[in-house]
Order: C-alpha cells, then sequence, then structure tokens
C-alpha cells in the first residue's frame, strides 16, 4: 500500500509527459501531411541523379560555364 504513495505520482508524471509531447508533436507539425511518405515509396520517381543530368544539361545549353563533375564516378 505505501508503494502506490509512490507510484501514483510518477505515473501522472510520466502522463503529463506523454500529453505535452504529443501536443508539442502536433503543433510543429509532425503530422501535417499522412500521405506524402506512404505513397512516396509506392511510385518510382527519377532518381537523383537524372535530375542532376538534367540540370547540368540545362547548364551547358544556356552557355553558362559549369565545371564538369562525373558524380557517378565517386565512391558512396
Amino acid at each position: 500500500m505505501e508503494s502506490l504513495y509512490l507510484l501514483i505520482p510518477i505515473s501522472l508524471i510520466f502522463i503529463a509527459i506523454a500529453i505535452r509531447m504529443f501536443f508539442w508533436a502536433v503543433n510543429s507539425g509532425q503530422y501535417d501531411d499522412l500521405d506524402s511518405e506512404g505513397e512516396r515509396i509506392l511510385f518510382d520517381l527519377e532518381s537523383p541523379l537524372d535530375e542532376l543530368d538534367e540540370i547540368e544539361g540545362l547548364d551547358e545549353i544556356e552557355g553558362l560555364e559549369t565545371e564538369q563533375k562525373d558524380h557517378r564516378d565517386k565512391p558512396q
């Protein structure tokens, strides 16, 4: 019975911390976009390397001098 005097306040503190963390997550935007992460894995989008090739190609077309970097030869 005496242990309840210790366990009840400790459990109330844990509940208050959990509620505070939940409201922090909601207010900081953690639950704003629930669909995009689930859809991202389903749809095959272009890889970032393809997008980088397109960007480098645009720079050459516009006449801007860019340093040619072969990003596929770099070890990852």
